[in-house]
């Protein structure tokens, strides 16, 4: 075997030790998602699935999104979302609109209370990530997981979002539109 050889020319099994980094990687997950969650919960009433809700709709052209998409883009089915989604419009932070170009369509759109709160989160966020991610994380390891996961992700199949093209600070999206 050769040194640029992809690891999965091998075939794998239950006890291979290869199998260790595709299991720390779901450990963090886990625990960073559960931290995320508590901090966001304890200090703003939200979670981190409705946090991730409201930032994947305020990214969204005109801040609207059609349900469907919205339920690929947080990882939940679409019957998920639409619970989800029911609990923001409750709280004030969407609403619910017929697709603009597809009036048999629904799409979840952001309010301005919903963006006043999101921002009000963000700090929360990206404090949460800096100390439960970041911390541990030097220049390289960042560029070397990037580019991983990245390829990862590619290699998993077309989705709706790049990696690259994240905004992960509120304070980069476009200033409030006039209600």
């Amino acid at each position: 075997m050769t040194l640029t050889e992809p690891a999965a020319a091998r075939p794998l099994t239950a006890r291979d030790p290869r199998l260790a980094p595709w299991r720390a990687f779901l450990l963090a997950h886990a625990r960073v998602s559960r931290r995320l969650d508590e901090e966001l919960r304890a200090e703003h009433d939200l979670s981190f699935a409705e946090y991730d809700a409201l930032l994947t709709i305020a990214q969204a052209p005109e801040r609207r999104i059609r349900m469907g998409l919205l339920a690929e883009e947080v990882l939940l089915s679409k019957s998920g979302v639409t619970r989800l989604i029911d609990r923001l419009v409750h709280d004030g932070l969407v609403e619910r609109s017929a697709c603009l170009a597809d009036a048999r369509g629904a799409e979840a759109v952001l309010t301005s209370r919903g963006l006043d709160r999101l921002r009000a989160a963000s700090q929360t966020h990206l404090r949460g990530i800096s100390e439960h991610f970041l911390a541990v994380m030097d220049d390289v390891s960042l560029e070397t997981l990037e580019r991983s996961m990245t390829a990862v992700a590619r290699q998993a199949g077309p989705g709706q979002g790049d990696p690259g093209a994240c905004v992960t600070d509120i304070a980069d999206l476009p200033t409030p539109i006039a209600d």
